[in-house]
């Protein structure tokens, strides 16, 4: 019997098996699929939906696809979207009320929906998933992200390679996946020899491995998988000094780099909706003409958006200097505060997916340079 801990061999063809299992089971398998030129979360029905033989070129503002020299089915990074836009969907129903005799009758929308499977999730996006378990998790839980997150099952995938952007290795968050899934596949391709090095991490995955018939890893595919992760970890793209994050950004809110930043940055929102971790949303009313029926919905927001601090007739956040501001030393520092992390997990798309590819890992270390000014003049505005 499979247990949490065991390894396996899981062969190319049988990538095909574990799918069929899946769906036996009821659930959706949500994958990366190459879609308008890009890696994009979606549903996949057969292996031959996977990414086969593509990679990602990534650099600040910049993303492309490119071809493998191998059929590599994970040779990539991540890309524009994450795995919340399934556990905390960008526009959302909450409610609807409808007129009686009596009043309105209020009923809430159903909290039940397909049963995920995640396949190719990254380290770095089992660090964001915790992040947000701890934002609408406590005792004021949303209904709704509960449900969607104990129902997905996880399906790992280390990483084979360190994106151009990412930092995950200063953050304490990758390469290696080590907790949080229920089975990972570490990608081993050897000449003509492509295979995966397959690992339970809870009871669910176990009996999904069972019911498999895997052979067991031998040691060699167990080093070659270390050895693969050691060279990623060494490889990373970027790095980002964290151990005096909280006292730097939370010491310099009136540093004349924030209007600099803000000289560049289009208050595009494209950093946190691109985020993992980004939880911003407001509500919307939406009534019927007659009356009848109102439906209360959720959507994504953002703190770059002037009407995100709206009260009364003006933003409290007006300028973009003090909205880049609020963004950064909130991830960065008073998210240590609130949930007991950094809001940050170092994936990078923050990085790509800017317009002006203005690089966080590059900004933070000029805050520590320089006098911090104390006067009006070069200091962010509200």
């Amino acid at each position: 019997m499979s247990a949490e801990g065991d390894r396996y061999v899981l062969s190319r063809k049988d990538v095909s098996r574990l799918l069929e299992q899946l769906h036996q089971r009821g659930y959706t398998v949500l994958a990366p699929r190459v879609h308008e030129a890009a890696l994009v979360y979606g549903e996949i029905r057969s292996v031959e939906e996977l990414p086969s033989g593509w990679t990602d070129r990534q650099e600040g503002g910049t993303y492309r696809l490119e071809r493998r020299s191998d059929d590599a089915l994970f040779g990539y990074n991540v890309g524009p979207d994450s795995w919340k836009k399934y556990l905390f969907p960008a526009h959302e129903k909450l409610w609807t009320a409808r007129r009686t005799a009596e009043g309105f009758e209020v009923e809430e929308s159903r909290k039940t929906g397909p049963r995920y499977a995640f396949l190719g999730v990254r380290a770095c996006e089992i660090a964001a998933m915790h992040i947000q378990d701890r934002v609408f998790g406590g005792p004021y839980a949303d209904p709704g992200y509960q449900a969607r997150r104990t129902g997905a099952l996880i399906i790992a995938v280390q990483c084979g390679q360190a994106g151009n952007t990412c930092f995950c290795v200063s953050m304490k968050t990758g390469p290696r996946v080590t907790q949080g899934f229920d089975l990972s596949l570490t990608e081993l391709l050897d000449g003509n020899d492509h295979r995966f090095l397959l690992e339970v991490g809870s009871e669910r995955g176990a009996e999904i491995a069972e019911s498999l018939h895997l052979p067991v890893a031998p040691p060699k595919d167990v080093r070659a998988a270390g050895e693969l992760l050691d060279r990623t970890a060494a490889a990373m793209g970027r790095t980002l000094r964290t151990d005096d994050l909280h006292e730097l950004l939370l010491g310099s809110p009136e540093h004349p780099h924030w209007e600099e930043i803000a000289q560049r940055c289009l208050s595009c929102t494209n950093c946190t909706l691109a985020c993992p971790t980004c939880f911003c949303s407001t509500t919307e009313e939406v009534p019927e003409l007659d009356g009848t029926k109102v439906e209360r919905w959720r959507r994504w927001d953002s703190c770059f958006t002037l009407g995100f601090t709206q009260l009364g007739k003006s933003s409290v956040r007006r300028s973009g200097a003090s909205r880049y501001r609020q963004w950064l030393t909130h991830k960065l520092a008073s998210w240590q505060d609130q949930f007991g992390s950094s809001g940050c997990v170092g994936c990078g798309r923050c990085i790509t997916w800017c317009p002006v590819g203005i690089d966080l890992t590059v900004e933070v270390p000029v805050l520590r340079t320089g006098a911090r000014s104390k006067s009006s003049e070069g200091t962010a505005k509200p």
